[in-house]
Order: structure tokens, then C-alpha cells, then sequence
């Protein structure tokens, strides 16, 4: 008898087959806090391990890859977007603080091609170790009709602990406060929208050369640079307690992304003094746009901003680069008079936090 599912387009078999690929990756990421195993109905974590915190929060972040996914659906190339969603998610969590626990997945899609759902979340796993986060659940679902056979999308959730005492945020901020910026890897997972226009409207492919950049679609799938670890390195260590707020440079661009870990009041003028990456500048090179046109979009180079006791800025710098992050201060926090002139970024993302307005000129 024909099975009137598969008939319909969902292949329930080929989603048990994705589940058998991937089991080894994902049990890699678990710890003895993990209970159960790969196919329950609900991801098990053992809380008990908070009983050490003197006043555990939770936090938790949720997110995805958005239009990313379409390049690596265009390429065939599906390892590298499992980074990308752990670090869209994760790197959330370290903002306040928080340690990772554990994350669950969702990939939607037209069609469950086993290989290519496994080599997804082999590297969401790989991504969840690098993070020590445990990666305790996911679903696959598969949408023929919704979505084409070759389309996906990918989303997480994750849940994270700090003690209460240690949250950062706004509320540690103070006057002459240093802002210090951290490199990113790329254009990490956001502003692909803006990214595929420019492509489409100059009639360029995925896997054309690009003078500058090389072919076009490998460069804009570099991963998503993770922050988590190094980060918990950092606050665990001589230097920690300088580290007043972090910020992580995602959709809104440098500025609004600065501005929602400011206290109402204060604002920072950031200098334009690096020099962004030859990926930003081809891109808005090939769409007749400034730098400055794109600086609320991209990140233009800058993945993590962080905000720190200035006397020991120096000593954070060193300590980041340690770890294989480079950071240079961009910026000094006041809660002086604002002064005039261009218009300050505030109030992004709906925070009542601070004002932010770029200066200077980006280097050529």
C-alpha cells in the first residue's frame, strides 16, 4: 500500500536516516548533565549543576541564519551555516555574561536529503563544542509546497546561566568608560539581503571571481567567528571584572547594537579608525554605496564591542589578543552634555539605553 505522507512529499524515512547520521555529532556536545538521548519528545538537562550558583538567572536567546542560507543552497555547501546559527545564538548569551548550557535546533525544509540535514547539524555541534554548550534537541521538518526540495532554514534556541551579581549590562557603565571593538570574521550572518541585491542587480554569481575577494560565494560563507569561550576566559580571569557591558554586532550595524548596552544619558562618539575588510568594501563598492551608507547594516569588520573599566583597557586588549580576538579602543563612554551636530543613534531595538554617532573618516 503507498503511503499517502510520502505521497503528499514528506518522506518520514529519510528524516529516521538524518537522525542516524547526526547522532554521533550531536552526543559529542553532551555532558553528564544531559539526560536521555537523540529522538525524545523533549531535551533533557539536569539542573541540579546550578545548585552551585549563589543566585542563578537564566538567560536565553533565540535566532537564525536568515538569507545566508540561500548562498549556501546556491553553492551546495552546507557546513559552515551550523556555525553560523550557534554563533548568532550563543554569542547573545555571553552579552549578559552567561555560560551556555544547552541549545536546540530547528531546520525547515522542502525535502529531507539525510546527508545534507547531517552535515548541517554536525556543525551546529561542532560549534556547540567549541562554546561548551550541549546540543540536547532539534526537530527536522520537512515542508514540500512551503518550500522548494533544495530550500532550508535554520533556527536555535539556546539557554545560558550567570550569577546574578555578574550580569553585565548597562547599570555598570560609568563616565570615561572604554569602548574597544573586536574583530569579526566577515560579514558573520547578517545584512545577506542587502549582500544578494547587489549581486543580482550587477549580475553576479555565487561562484564568479570577484576582483579583490576571489569567488564571491566562498568568501561571503566564511563562518560566523565565535566569542563565547574566549569571553568566559576573559570575565573568569584578572581582567574580568573591567568588562562592564559587551555588545554583539549583529542586524542595526555598530552603532544602534553600542547603543542598547549604554545606560540612558550617556553616549560615545566611535572613531572610524580601522580599516574594514576588503569583503565590505568590494560589496558596497559594486552597489555604488559608501561605507557609510552600509555602517548601520554591516559590521563592517567589528563582531563584539566591549566596554571596560578604562584602566585596564590596555590589559583587555592584550588578554583578547591572547585568546585569538584582536581589539583596538574605538571610543570613550560620557555622561556629560551631548554635543550637536550629526544626529546620534539611540532607543534601537525598542532599549531606552544610550546614544551613539559614528566620527571621522573611514581610512582609505
Amino acid at each position: 500500500m503507498t503511503d499517502p505522507y510520502a505521497a503528499a512529499g514528506v518522506d518520514t524515512a529519510a528524516g529516521d536516516r538524518a537522525v542516524e547520521l547526526m547522532k554521533a555529532a550531536v552526543a559529542a556536545t553532551q555532558g553528564p548533565q544531559v539526560l536521555g538521548g537523540v529522538g525524545g519528545f523533549a531535551g533533557l538537562w539536569d539542573a541540579s549543576a546550578l545548585a552551585a550558583y549563589r543566585r542563578p538567572v537564566l538567560a536565553t536567546s533565540t535566532d537564525g541564519v536568515g538569507t545566508k542560507v540561500a548562498i549556501a543552497q546556491a553553492l551546495d555547501r552546507h557546513d559552515t551555516i551550523g556555525q553560523d546559527l550557534v554563533g548568532m545564538v550563543v554569542d547573545d548569551l555571553i552579552v549578559v555574561g552567561a555560560r551556555p548550557l544547552f541549545l536546540t535546533d530547528y531546520i525547515a525544509c522542502g525535502r529531507v536529503v539525510p546527508d545534507r540535514i547531517a552535515t548541517i547539524v554536525a556543525g551546529i555541534a561542532a560549534a556547540c563544542s567549541a562554546t561548551g554548550t550541549a546540543l540536547i534537541g532539534g526537530e527536522t521538518a520537512e515542508h514540500p509546497g512551503l518550500l522548494g526540495p533544495d530550500e532550508y532554514d535554520v533556527a536555535g534556541a539556546a539557554v545560558g546561566a550567570v550569577e546574578a551579581d555578574a550580569l553585565l549590562g548597562p547599570d555598570r557603565v560609568t563616565d570615561g568608560d572604554a569602548v574597544l571593538a573586536i574583530e569579526s570574521s566577515g560579514l558573520h550572518a547578517n545584512g545577506f539581503s542587502l549582500v544578494r541585491r547587489i549581486l543580482d542587480r550587477r549580475g553576479i554569481g555565487y561562484r564568479e571571481p570577484v576582483d579583490g575577494l576571489g569567488v564571491v560565494g566562498e568568501v561571503l560563507l566564511e563562518p560566523t567567528r565565535l566569542y563565547t569561550a574566549p569571553l568566559l576566559e576573559l570575565l573568569a580571569g584578572p581582567h574580568g571584572d573591567a568588562v562592564h557591558a559587551l555588545s554583539h554586532v549583529t542586524g542595526g550595524g555598530i552603532a544602534a547594537n553600542l547603543a542598547r548596552v549604554l545606560p540612558p544619558g550617556a553616549w560615545v562618539e566611535l572613531e572610524r579608525s580601522w580599516s574594514p575588510p576588503p569583503v565590505f568594501r568590494v560589496l558596497a563598492e559594486l552597489g555604488g554605496l559608501t561605507l557609510e551608507d552600509v555602517e548601520g547594516t554591516w559590521n563592517l569588520g567589528v563582531g563584539m564591542l566591549a566596554v571596560v573599566d578604562a584602566a585596564a583597557a590596555a590589559g583587555v586588549i592584550a588578554a583578547l589578543a591572547s585568546a585569538g580576538l584582536p581589539a583596538w579602543a574605538v571610543g570613550v563612554v560620557s555622561t556629560g552634555t551631548r554635543p550637536g551636530g550629526a544626529a546620534f543613534v539611540e532607543g534601537a531595538k525598542g532599549a531606552a539605553g544610550g546614544a551613539v554617532r559614528m566620527t571621522g573618516r573611514w581610512p582609505a
